[in-house]
């Protein structure tokens, strides 16, 4: 499995969903509610939350397809880790694209524990690099 890599999938960034996402996570900085906010600061529209670079790659249920394709009960794994490398902003209006790939899948606890390691990198619609995703799923194996 190590280098499998999933089907490319594109996720449209919307208004609604930014300003919903910031208001979950308890962000108050206007660039992220307020378009005109977001233009005085030097954006092209209301800005992304930093962690809201993980919602297209759930929003493509990729993380659930790699347990599937390892045949593992997703109510044995959780999400042990998230590392996010950005490279410029996430705006409404953007189709952001990825392609996650299995990068690592290594044992501890003399196998009680799998640790699956993807790696996704997401452009936007220019193909820009906007942000490189590290996961990794940690699997109760007993």
């Amino acid at each position: 499995m190590i280098g499998k890599t999933y089907d490319r999938f594109t996720f449209e960034v919307e208004k609604g969903r930014l300003r919903a996402f910031a208001k979950a996570i308890g962000e108050t900085n206007p660039i992220y509610f307020d378009e005109q906010a977001a233009m005085a600061a030097g954006y092209r529209s209301i800005v992304a939350p930093p962690t809201f670079a993980f919602v297209p790659l759930m929003e493509s249920d990729q993380p659930f397809t790699v347990l599937a394709d390892m045949g593992i009960d997703k109510t044995k794994s959780v999400h042990g880790e998230q590392h996010f490398t950005y490279h410029r902003p996430i705006v409404a209006g953007d189709h952001i694209s990825g392609q996650q790939r299995i990068t690592e899948i290594y044992d501890k606890k003399g196998g009680a524990l799998t640790f699956i390691v993807t790696d996704t990198p997401l452009t936007n619609q220019h193909d820009e690099p906007v942000a490189d995703l590290h996961m990794v799923i940690v699997v109760r194996n007993h």
